[in-house]
């Protein structure tokens, strides 16, 4: 486990003390059954036991715009946590340690998983979250950015952006004065990135020493991929044809980034499908045309020759798996024989959006020392 310095620490909720505070109303001991009806079941009345859970303090209060605002020991923390939420919520034990926490989600575009995982997260950490799409708010009229920001922060405690450019969610966190989240923008998607390592973990146990090849528009996700897989030791091949490849800055940067995490993992671009996935323990594409994207037409000519196939599986370790982000259209970035096979971890990804974004949003919204209520 990461430690820090200093912990929030959620104590597990002691039983009420005699006549202290009101109790249950009981109108009768017999409870309605219908005949023939199985005996009923008894929900309310007393606040579940939540178990004590504690986690380092050192993320409290901050957002994550890009994935460099991590630190490789603050993901790895991060990662820790998700796993920890994750496995209270498969056991079906209450976790509600944000109560009375709202958080703001203004959205310029459409979403399911960033969206649902965010608000079903919050319900079950004990919190809220406030849709805000484009016809929700002022900013149609002229409201600038900055003063909606400042206005939603004192209002809610944190803030979720999935934004257009990626400049109008820094336009937010400038004048906010709560976290804010990248929801998406078209420079990159952390929180998905930050899934991806959480799948990957669970399916091999590790990080360090695995190679990840992207295969397709080097768009923000595979951005992402490349920064963030870096920075914890993994390598990121990127495939794809000229013109289509991420920034060079990003690329730049992931490479001093994996040099740095000391694993050996190496940053390759290249614009051979079948050399990018050779030794590959996981394959990872997205659409080949995205929201708001023109030409069509041209990229789907352009990206064709790096459509997942089962050949360009096999090229790939035995054990490796096929990932995807989502949303998915089989038969273009890949054929429907491997997004449905057994290789595929697409919907463990989905499912861990909602672990790892709840682990965030617990770092940064947790009160140091406050009991669970």
């Amino acid at each position: 486990m990461y430690e820090s310095s200093s912990a929030a620490s959620f104590p597990a909720t002691p039983p009420p003390a005699p006549d202290a505070g009101p109790r249950p109303v009981v109108l009768d001991d017999t409870p309605w059954q219908a005949p023939g009806m199985s005996r009923s079941v008894s929900l309310g009345g007393v606040v579940p036991r939540l178990p004590a859970f504690t986690l380092g303090s050192r993320l409290h209060g901050r957002g994550v715009l890009t994935d460099t605002d991590l630190t490789p020991d603050e993901i790895g923390e991060v990662l820790e946590t998700a796993t920890r939420l994750k496995r209270l919520h498969h056991r079906g034990e209450p976790h509600a340690y944000l109560p009375g926490t709202t958080l703001g989600m203004v959205f310029q575009h459409p979403s399911t998983r960033t969206r649902v995982a965010f608000e079903a997260g919050m319900a079950q950490l004990g919190g809220q979250a406030i849709f805000l799409g484009v016809n929700d708010l002022q900013l149609k009229r002229g409201e600038t950015l900055a003063d909606t920001a400042r206005v939603l922060s004192r209002y809610v405690d944190a803030l979720v952006a999935r934004v257009t450019d990626h400049g109008d969610l820094d336009a937010l966190a400038a004048s906010a004065s709560i976290p804010v989240f990248n929801g998406l923008s078209d420079r990159c998607h952390p929180l998905q990135a930050l899934s991806d390592l959480l799948t990957l973990q669970e399916r091999f146990g590790t990080l360090a020493g695995l190679k990840v090849a992207y295969l397709g528009d080097g768009n923000n996700v595979a951005s992402s991929l490349l920064l963030a897989g870096s920075a914890i030791g993994v390598g990121v091949t990127l495939a794809c044809p000229e013109g289509f490849g991420s920034a060079s800055d990003v690329v730049t940067q992931a490479s001093w980034l994996a040099a740095a995490s000391g694993s050996g993992a190496q940053v390759v671009v290249t614009a051979d499908p079948y050399a990018a996935v050779a030794g590959a323990d996981a394959v990872y594409t997205d659409v080949h045309v995205s929201m708001g994207q023109t030409d069509g037409a041209a990229r789907a000519v352009a990206l064709a020759p790096y459509k997942i196939t089962a050949d360009l599986m096999a090229a790939a370790k035995p054990s490796a798996v096929f990932m995807h982000c989502l949303p998915m259209h089989r038969g273009e970035e890949v054929d429907a024989v491997v997004a449905d096979g057994p290789q595929s971890i697409i919907f463990d990804q989905a499912e861990n959006r909602l672990h790892l974004q709840k682990a965030l949003l617990l770092h940064a919204l947790c009160r140091p020392g406050a009991a669970a209520l």
